[in-house]
């Protein structure tokens, strides 16, 4: 063990001094109390992201396949369900599930109550993971039948606005020449808490809409499909496309793919501030420990003048003397670090298991503060921290190299 990180470890653990105790520990609890603060940002900007994806996805898959279109609408084009690129695709290994859609826009009217929706068709491929998870009352529908479900499921931001429950009634007309209508029955009530989603989507049987479309049972609006890992969206989409645009060119059909990013920009958009908003934070909480740390350093050398002085007129260089004094700023912050660890992941894993603190899910889509952490997230932050401030530390001991031996004696 080299002297200068014996000395150091002492100077640390064994120090009584009335000076250089608090001062050390002064530095070690700004180290404690930014770690455990960087730890929680980026623990919830995971987390909101990650429910913020979930929600986005349960609604409109990864992905969509769809007749070709210049614009965003939920009146479409059909096309052809038994699609030759079906086979393909469902061989690529990170695709999870694909299944065909319909959607057309209504208006529901209760007495003298309107409120105009999306109606979302599904078919017996439909996966109800996503939905049954967020099911507040009644049940899902039943489509294994050779007749289509005369059930509905709405949202609960629809049922209070239009004071509707489960076993309801309810009629939804569609705006077209001739127009129609449909008598539905309240089999369910979803709350994702999503109010973007909420306030206008509601699942049917597909196979009212394409009666509605005059469609036959083999034609739909578009696929969806779902991919396990996000993090490979871009890369999917433009595997699909490729497989997609060299089917439609054999077949003569007009077919585009679209990830959930392409059709609700604006989301992501926001969703990417919080990447921003952690890295500031990061950043203003690292420089707030460092100058901690560095502030305590300089106070430190300048209290043990004398035991510089001595050092040296015993034969230490000057770098050997910085060296102990990086080892003293580097030991303070690792029992920081390490304790800024425990509480940081204490409040996390308090958070994840009793969503203590709560929000308003109208302004931020979920009803509690969301927390996700990552093993390799934690990794990097921790070794950046330290390195950083390793590397600041060494500013301040460089002083050590203006204290000569006799004036560090002398000095009282």
């Amino acid at each position: 063990m080299k002297w200068e990180f014996f000395v150091a470890k002492n100077i640390v653990f064994k120090n009584n001094s009335k000076v250089a105790k608090p001062i050390i520990n002064i530095a070690m609890v700004g180290v404690i109390i930014s770690m455990s603060i960087m730890i929680l940002s980026v623990a919830i900007v995971t987390g909101f992201k990650q429910v913020i994806k979930n929600k986005i996805t349960g609604f409109a898959a990864h992905m969509e396949i769809t007749g070709y279109s210049t614009d965003f609408s939920y009146e479409t084009n059909p096309i052809d369900r038994n699609q030759p690129f079906l086979a393909e695709l469902k061989n690529i290994n990170g695709i999870k599930h694909i299944q065909t859609f319909v959607t057309k826009s209504s208006i529901i009217k209760t007495g003298d109550q309107f409120q105009g929706i999306i109606l979302k068709g599904i078919g017996k491929d439909f996966d109800w993971n996503f939905l049954t998870k967020h099911l507040v009352e009644g049940k899902k529908l039943n489509i294994g039948n050779d007749e289509p479900s005369n059930g509905i499921i709405i949202s609960k931001k629809i049922a209070d606005l239009l004071n509707l429950e489960v076993g309801k009634k309810i009629v939804l007309y569609f705006i077209q020449d001739p127009p129609r209508f449909r008598k539905l029955t309240i089999k369910g009530i979803y709350d994702t808490e999503f109010e973007e989603f909420d306030k206008v989507f509601a699942f049917v049987d597909m196979r009212h809409l394409q009666k509605i479309n005059n469609w036959d049972s083999t034609q739909v609006s578009g696929f969806e499909i779902f991919i396990d890992n996000f993090d490979k969206l871009d890369t999917l989409k433009n595997q699909i496309a490729d497989i997609v645009a060299s089917s439609s060119a054999a077949t003569g059909d007009f077919l585009q793919v679209k990830s959930i990013k392409d059709i609700y920009p604006y989301i992501f958009d926001w969703i990417s501030l919080f990447n921003t908003n952690v890295f500031v934070i990061i950043l203003l909480l690292i420089i707030v420990a460092s100058i901690n740390l560095s502030s305590g350093l300089l106070i430190l050398i300048l209290e043990k003048t004398q035991t510089i002085g001595i050092l040296k007129a015993l034969g230490a260089t000057n770098k050997s003397v910085s060296n102990l004094f990086v080892n003293i700023g580097a030991i303070s912050m690792t029992k920081g670090i390490i304790i800024g660890n425990l509480l940081g992941i204490g409040l996390v894993t308090i958070q994840y298991l009793t969503h203590l603190i709560k929000l308003d899910p109208e302004s931020y889509y979920v009803d509690f503060v969301p927390v996700s952490l990552n093993i390799w997230h934690l990794i990097i932050l921790n070794l950046g921290v330290f390195v950083i401030i390793t590397l600041v530390l060494i500013l301040p001991s460089m002083i050590v190299s203006r204290i000569t031996p006799t004036k560090a004696i002398r000095f009282n």
